[in-house]
């Protein structure tokens, strides 16, 4: 009998594969040899049959099987740069994992040029001991050039920079009409109470913005309001279907390819200082304590009286003068306590750090640091989790009041529990710091997790740290089944705050619509919900390797600049090839290989976590702080080489 399964492969830097499937995922990855391929590329959702196991090189027992079928490719497009062999022309893929040329026929390379950058689609590759065919689609310029190189990781994943003419001409049409009294009409009206944004200080669009009013009983009410995209993008609109294609804009080093056009998205739909518009609210009367007394949710109209960036918002609460100050200043009372709550409910702290890049005018990095989370950012983010988290409960609850427990369609974002053996990994990747956690059912609990990294303080491991734990969690996805979010220890949990940017959230408006209005969703439209959902978690990965590769490209870039140079860096990982390495400011991880460490025979050991010096005794482990000096920086393979300085 057959053993099939379906999961995504990973190709190794030996052109071999090997895919992980859900139902094995307690014994390992399926080991897939280089000829047992069958025209996967890495990161393509196959089909694999089991053959058995067997020993790999290390003498380990291994699963291994073959491919049977491609069900969906990884990418829609291929990078790369047109080369030309005995009048042949091929694509040789940035992408070192792509393990084969594609092929060019002269009649499709359309106006690409040997040596240009371009954007390849396959054509045809049916026999995996011949190469692919290919065409060119996108002719992006210069290799090295800095809009070709941004938009390369955009545009290989689908996500064009430009919208189709029927898409701009609806959302020009809607922009034309503007906002009229029609629109402002059975509106609950929030302009006269004091309502703000705070966003980055370079946001273009505003999705959410903050009301707040005392209340005679002591209590406040806060409305947190949201632009009103379904209110414009409608069912079975090119809009629409373009967005359901996008599921979501993507957030490069120096651009936003948003997934609306920027008339509605930097314009109709943003809620800017001064102008009317179309929000959808969730308002809540809170306590001091951020205990939430009633609820009200529904379409209304706000006029931002006042556009805070976080820096500007900050400066308020620190110096206690200026604009809306006992606003802010009760707000953030009031998201210290619900921050504190939720920790004592079970949710991780994990503050994962943000690089961010000054660029100059052609888009060269001239700086690199580390984005800064202060209190504001903080308000923001407490006030949006909770109105995520109440519509989520309110449209779960209207539904099962009329149809029953379990019978709710939502578009809910789980966070599904740890697996064990990532658990059990974890905790000794811990012991290899030198700390201890308790290992209970199968977890560790997120308590001792906390307070791990509460005691670490600022030492540089415990960043190195946090993007373990997040590694180490199931990821968050989309999906109609609600298992609750693990990381927030909430029971209900939706995307409602931004549609501008997110189609989940469009969804949740309009699901949130149809409860208010008594329209509730049929349990036949639950296909196609969780169809939405499937989707919405693709692409939501898709845009967040595009955005990781161009903030790899860019730390390559940077370090390129600073050959011999000396940097402070601490010790990321180790492995039988080296040491991985991460620069202290900028974040920029490369490696030192074992012939760079020093006049000795280094061992790695595995199961120790560290590399060390036989003669000597010198181990490097995770947390080492190290000095080290650039060697080398490769854009073609976006790699970075340091050396040991002593």
């Amino acid at each position: 009998m057959q053993r099939l399964y379906t999961g995504t492969i990973s190709i190794t830097s030996k052109k071999d594969g090997y895919v992980r499937v859900q139902d094995l995922e307690h014994e390992g990855a399926i080991f897939v040899g280089h000829d047992s391929l069958a025209t996967a590329f890495h990161g393509d959702i196959v089909e694999v049959e089991l053959l058995g196991k067997k020993k790999n090189t290390k003498g380990e027992d291994e699963l291994y099987g073959i491919i049977t079928k491609i069900i969906d490719r990884a990418r829609t497009g291929y990078a790369g740069v047109v080369e030309e062999e005995g009048g042949m022309y091929f694509l040789v893929p940035d992408d070192k994992r792509i393990y084969t040329d594609i092929l060019i026929p002269k009649e499709e390379l359309g106006e690409a040029k040997v040596g240009m950058k371009v954007i390849v689609t396959l054509t045809k590759w049916t026999d995996a001991k011949k190469s692919p065919l290919g065409k060119v689609t996108t002719v992006l310029g210069k290799p090295g050039d800095n809009n070709a190189e941004m938009l390369a990781y955009a545009l290989e994943r689908g996500f064009s920079d430009e919208h189709t003419k029927e898409v701009n001409g609806e959302a020009n049409a809607i922009k034309l009409r503007g906002i009229t009294d029609e629109d402002k009409a059975n509106r609950r009206d929030f302009r006269a109470i004091p309502t703000f944004t705070i966003d980055p200080i370079d946001a273009k669009d505003f999705d959410d913005a903050i009301s707040f009013q005392k209340l005679d009983n002591g209590h406040y009410e806060v409305g947190i309001h949201i632009a009103d995209v379904s209110y414009y993008v409608l069912p079975n609109m090119a809009l629409d279907d373009e967005a359901i294609a996008r599921q979501t804009s993507v957030y490069l080093v120096d651009r936003c390819i948003p997934m609306l056009p920027e008339v509605l998205s930097n314009d109709l739909c943003s809620l800017v200082q001064g102008e009317d518009r179309l929000v959808m609210s969730c308002v809540l009367e809170l306590n001091d304590e951020g205990i939430v007394h009633n609820e009200w949710y529904g379409r209304s109209l706000i006029n931002s009286h006042r556009r805070y960036t976080y820096e500007d918002a900050q400066a308020t609460l620190d110096t206690k003068n200026g604009d809306f100050f006992d606003e802010l200043d009760t707000l953030n009372k009031i998201a210290k306590n619900l921050n504190k709550a939720r920790f004592e409910n079970g949710a991780l702290s994990l503050e994962t750090q943000e690089v961010k890049f000054k660029l100059d005018e052609n888009g060269v990095p001239v700086d690199v640091y580390i984005k800064t989370r202060g209190d504001t950012h903080k308000l923001v983010e407490e006030y949006m989790l909770l109105a995520n988290k109440y519509v989520s409960k309110f449209i779960t609850k209207k539904q099962e009041e009329k149809n029953g427990e379990g019978k709710a369609i939502c578009v809910y974002r789980i966070h599904d529990k740890p697996d064990s053996e990532k658990m059990h990994d974890l905790e000794l990747y811990i012991k290899g710091l030198g700390y201890h956690v308790r290992f209970m059912d199968g977890l560790i609990p997120s308590q001792d997790l906390n307070s791990l990294l509460v005691k670490m303080g600022d030492k540089p491991e415990k960043q190195l740290l946090q993007v373990h734990i997040t590694r180490s969690m199931a990821k968050a996805v989309y999906s109609t089944n609600n298992v609750g979010h693990y990381g927030l220890a909430f029971d209900y949990y939706s995307h409602f705050t931004s549609p501008i940017r997110r189609y989940p959230d469009v969804l949740t408006h309009r699901l949130l619509m149809r409860v208010l209005t008594d329209d509730y969703p049929r349990e036949d439209e639950r296909g196609l919900y969780e169809s939405l959902c499937l989707r919405a978690s693709r692409r939501e990965k898709e845009a967040s390797d595009a955005e990781r590769g161009s903030i790899k490209y860019k730390q390559v870039e940077y370090m390129s600049y600073r050959i011999g140079q000396q940097f402070d860096g601490i010790v990321s990982g180790v492995s039988e090839w080296g040491i991985y390495v991460e620069e202290k400011t900028s974040k920029c991880e490369g490696m030192i290989r074992l012939r760079d460490l020093g006049d000795d025979f280094y061992n790695y050991d595995q199961k120790g976590g560290r590399v060390f010096g036989e003669r000597t005794g010198i181990e490097w482990k995770i947390g080492t702080p190290v000095r080290i000096q650039v060697k080398s920086a490769n854009l073609d393979l976006r790699v970075i080489d340091y050396t040991l300085i002593a």
